[in-house]
């Protein structure tokens, strides 16, 4: 089968959604099709361009009118879709519903294109508080529109349990694990008075850290016997640091609890360095705080690639895939604090290895699930 994998962005070289759309893709490969991808992007001229397999095919020049151009602009990917006889259009939603969209699938659908629209995250809308006026307006406009566009596909992919999403039926599956990019965990630390946390995220609002940080300033106010230390991975805003709508920021709380030893901000790593510190830690931190946006059941990649490492975590939301798991905490998805002494207690008591944490989690290979998708679709 052919397939047209269709994304509205582009991609970067460390990006967690780059590398999920490329997992996807190789699980459709791996499934015997034959996948092209339709990307966006600006080249070294500032032109806005529409990219299949990274050569044009559409160059919507630059300036005010190449801006509009792109979000008005379809009909080459769907001359493409029938000149190159694709029999599929997979779509990751960039919450861009309008008429253009809804036209663009329209097309698809009278030429005997199938379609699927994945919603990667759902609901949404509540991510949009504390946007700028320009992206809430744009919210604006796919909430007149995204029922609309959903009667347009086929089906919507979701990673929740909601049968239905705008009124359309919807395909159930799981992130996926890409097992060849994810290495073992290897176990370094052996001491029992230190237990190393680390969590990994490009660090918004509803990963809950601060709930995290919070439990680790109970913990260091009373005589206790372990040290222990919170390694955060990845980007943080000014607002989760500093002035936070939901909660203290973390600064606040570092600086209240004395916690300057203990909370380590590492930035942004990858590869081998990541690595490294998955190796030095002993267990991970999950989300903590989705019930900020609005959401209960999710099935996070971030769940899916701690598995894979062989890592015991915790986390809030309600997954199916891990809720009754040996290795993993579940917090109550409310402001309370998280029991410190708990997952002190918790990882003494653990007797599961990397090795067996990993192999718990084979049915959630990208392979997998990219086939639930096709066979759903083609039912």
């Amino acid at each position: 089968m052919k397939i047209l994998f269709l994304v509205f962005h582009g991609f970067s070289e460390h990006s967690g959604i780059s590398k999920k759309i490329h997992y996807q893709i190789k699980g459709l490969e791996e499934n015997g099709h034959e996948v092209h991808v339709c990307t966006y992007s600006l080249d070294e001229r500032g032109h806005r361009i529409r990219y299949i397999d990274n050569q044009i095919l559409e160059d919507f020049g630059n300036g005010k009118f190449a801006s509009l151009k792109k979000r008005i602009c379809y009909q080459s990917i769907v001359q493409y879709a029938i000149t190159e006889h694709i029999d599929f259009v997979y779509t990751r939603s960039f919450h861009n519903a309008n008429p253009f969209t809804i036209r663009l699938f329209k097309s698809l659908k009278k030429a005997g294109i199938k379609s699927a629209i994945e919603i990667p995250t759902y609901p949404y809308d509540q991510e949009y508080v504390g946007f700028s006026k320009k992206e809430r307006l744009e919210l604006k406009i796919d909430q007149l529109f995204r029922c609309q566009l959903a009667k347009q596909t086929d089906k919507i992919v979701t990673f929740t349990e909601d049968p239905i999403i705008f009124g359309q039926k919807t395909i159930c599956i799981s992130n996926g694990v890409d097992f060849d990019s994810i290495p073992l965990k290897q176990p370094s630390n052996n001491s029992s008075k230190e237990l190393h946390l680390i969590g990994v995220a490009e660090v918004h609002y509803w990963h809950g850290f601060d709930r995290l940080i919070h439990g680790m300033g109970e913990y260091y106010s009373h005589p206790h016997e372990t040290e222990v230390y919170f390694h955060i991975i990845g980007g943080i805003g000014p607002s989760e640091m500093y002035n936070s709508h939901h909660a203290p920021g973390f600064h606040e709380s570092i600086e209240k609890y004395h916690l300057e030893p203990y909370v380590l901000f590492h930035g942004q790593q990858f590869g081998e360095e990541l690595d490294k510190y998955f190796n030095q830690c002993d267990f991970a931190i999950g989300s903590l705080a989705r019930h900020r946006s609005g959401i209960t059941t999710i099935k996070t990649l971030k769940n899916r690639e701690y598995a894979a490492r062989g890592i015991p975590f915790i986390f809030s939301e309600n997954d199916e895939d891990f809720n009754n798991k040996s290795y993993i905490i579940k917090a109550v998805a409310n402001e309370t604090p998280i029991n410190i002494q708990e997952i002190i207690d918790f990882q003494k008591n653990m007797n599961i290895l990397p090795i067996d944490i990993r192999s718990s989690i084979q049915n959630l290979s990208w392979k997998e699930q990219m086939r639930k998708v096709i066979k759903e679709i083609y039912h």
